[in-house]
């Protein structure tokens, strides 16, 4: 078996010396840019983790793997411009660096690239896989567009914004487990078992972000915290802080969101402060925990031998525990 570290250095070493681009190369520069700035590589690490549990032949699902990776990218850059990012992984997002109509260009060739890497794969199951990578890039919009809606929206359910952030972030996880899984060979049982695991996870993860976003160290999580509450996004803890909240807290979070002149900065210390008297953060981890336990409970029903999972069970900790 693989370990983490080993497949996350087969992926870095894959695209490094795999350079995307012809004439104009203009078009491809801010592919590459974003490509290089590294990320932790946890999608294609997972497809590659996914097929090792059932094949020792990972070699036929890196491309697949790679795919899912600029798949990824691509939704990153061209969230970064929905949400007037600055920053990405320590980076000038590539609207700032270049402009609008550039990263949107950039962004689409990226989505054929993946495709690309995806029609080199031969597996037999090759229809399947292309219809989990269509399905989950349709659901990746469809989260990316509730998110816009709720930003304008007064009020989002708890099941609203889950459902949300199961389309936008947790069902590429899911399928990249459940592409690994049925290249290296595993019965439909099996892959279907591994996408719960990565649907849990994703939603265990995405409930991390919104945490980081607002306790994070801006040097260790690579882009300005805050973001969230600037933007009055209705993540979880906003969801949580308005349905707990009393009296006048209550009265001063709803004057925040409403507040269109306020500065930034003495917003997101003022929606804070509200947040630690509330214990919001207690609350979010409370629930990430109950997330992490209800994957690893589907991970355990996967039938391969225990040990055979352990890096999975080891990645999945980190994810749920990381400050980056």
């Amino acid at each position: 078996m693989f370990s983490i570290k080993e497949l996350q250095e087969i992926i870095n070493t894959k695209i490094a010396s795999e350079k995307i681009g012809r004439e104009p190369f203009s078009l491809y520069d801010p592919i590459n840019y974003t490509l290089e700035a590294g990320g932790k590589r946890i999608r294609p690490a997972l497809v590659l983790m996914a097929c090792n549990l059932f094949s020792e032949d990972i070699e036929q699902a890196i491309n697949p793997a790679i795919g899912l990776e600029i798949f990824h990218n691509f939704t990153l850059l061209h969230d970064d411009i929905m949400d007037h990012a600055d920053i990405r992984r320590g980076n000038s997002t590539v609207h700032k660096k270049w402009d609008e109509n550039t990263a949107i260009l950039s962004g689409d060739a990226m989505f054929i690239k993946a495709y690309e890497y995806f029609l080199d794969c031969e597996s037999p199951r090759f229809r399947d896989l292309l219809k989990v990578f269509n399905e989950t890039a349709l659901e990746v919009c469809e989260g990316q567009q509730y998110d816009m809606e709720f930003e304008t929206r007064d009020f989002v359910s708890e099941d609203e914004y889950l459902r949300m952030i199961r389309l936008k972030t947790s069902v590429l996880l899911a399928a990249a487990l459940k592409i690994g899984a049925l290249i290296g060979g595993a019965e439909q049982q099996d892959a279907a078992f591994l996408y719960e695991f990565g649907i849990n996870l994703g939603l265990a993860f995405q409930l991390q972000d919104d945490l980081l976003d607002v306790y994070g160290n801006v040097h260790v999580f690579g882009k300005k915290t805050g973001g969230d509450i600037v933007a009055n996004k209705k993540t979880f803890m906003l969801i949580k802080a308005l349905e707990i909240a009393k009296d006048e807290e209550l009265k001063t979070l709803k004057s925040l969101l409403s507040d269109k002149n306020i500065e930034n900065e003495k917003k997101i210390q003022a929606v804070t402060q509200i947040y630690d008297k509330i214990n919001i953060k207690q609350i979010v981890e409370t629930r990430i925990e109950k997330l992490n336990q209800d994957a690893l409970a589907f991970l355990e029903k996967v039938n391969v031998e225990k040990n055979k999972k352990s890096e999975l069970q080891t990645l999945a900790e980190k994810l749920i525990k990381r400050i980056s």
